[in-house]
């Protein structure tokens, strides 16, 4: 009898820490959102109860829009173990950040006029502003890390590192019109995947080497966790629309190939799903998702306005 209630307890002990290994997350690019005031939402976020925060770099535009390091101290010291880290487009360039310079696109027709940089290439289609870059260029990764260097000194704990997934539009060949894994850039002569591998990591070395333990948060791009180096590198992943594509289930196929990739962080670091459905067919689905395979869970907008729910 006695052993069996010990038996028991463990089994009520691993479950007990299981679910306090999934760290509860907000991810909120419009804080000025949030409340009235940039001292209200500092506020709002240090008592939101989560363990990890995402926020973009700057509270507003303009010279005085990025966050205070007091500022970043003061949603830290909220929790106990909380890290807040700064959401960064690193396979994108967006023209409303400093490193803009309108000749750009100074018609803003979506392609880059003749005194662009050669790494600057045409705009997203779906969303207005954001433009693909050769990620892989020198130039356009000096911008990028001198701004993680800005974002390190402002107290950030980490960044979160946005469009890693951007070699997937560079894996299809037009004249085979197909889409080839691990597709030959001919500009490096390695594939775009290592090319983007190479991108984070270099991140990585660069942080860490001013600040230990900086944590590397991608998000999507999970083809890139095949290789061993990446997922030592990373510190967690985040991951849209794994099992809802809005209030839509995902696509069967889709989710199976991503789970297939995910599994291989399983129970060695964070997975951040983040699931956009506000109906109860759908948030019920993302939850019992998520909490099947160990994941944590955000629901929220899609525009990021708001703390959502981390059930």
């Amino acid at each position: 009898m006695f052993r069996g209630l010990v038996l028991a307890l463990g089994f009520l002990f691993a479950a007990v820490d299981a679910s306090a290994a999934r760290p509860t997350l907000a991810y909120v690019l419009q804080a000025e959102n949030l409340a009235g005031s940039r001292g209200k939402v500092v506020e709002m976020l240090a008592g939101c109860g989560r363990d990890r925060i995402v926020l973009d770099a700057f509270f507003t535009g303009g010279a005085g829009g990025r966050w205070k390091k007091s500022e970043i101290a003061t949603i830290r010291a909220g929790k106990s173990g909380r890290k807040v880290i700064a959401y960064l487009s690193i396979g994108e360039a967006e023209d409303y950040r400093s490193y803009w310079r309108r000749e750009w696109d100074a018609d803003k027709d979506g392609t880059p006029d003749a005194g662009a940089p050669d790494w600057l290439l045409g705009e997203n289609p779906n969303w207005e502003g954001n433009y693909r870059v050769r990620y892989w260029d020198k130039d356009w990764q000096r911008i990028i890390l001198r701004e993680t260097d800005k974002i390190r000194k402002s107290g950030f704990d980490g960044v979160y590192l946005d469009i890693v997934d951007a070699f997937e539009g560079f894996e299809y060949d037009p004249e085979k019109d197909a889409w080839i894994d691990n597709r030959i850039n001919p500009a490096t002569g390695r594939s775009y995947r290592s090319d983007m591998v190479r991108w984070v990591s270099r991140i990585a070395v660069q942080t860490r080497k001013k600040r230990r333990g900086f944590l590397i948060v991608p998000q999507n791009g999970p083809q890139l966790l095949a290789k061993s180096h990446y997922r030592k590198t990373i510190s967690a992943i985040g991951i849209e629309d794994l099992f809802t594509d809005g209030n839509r289930r995902q696509n069967r196929g889709e989710t199976k190939y991503r789970l297939g990739f995910l599994k291989k962080l399983r129970g060695t670091k964070p997975v951040f799903v983040i699931e956009y459905g506000n109906k109860a067919d759908a948030r019920k689905r993302s939850i019992d998702g998520a909490a099947s395979r160990g994941f944590s869970l955000l629901l929220t907008d899609r525009e990021l306005t708001g703390l959502g729910e981390s059930p």
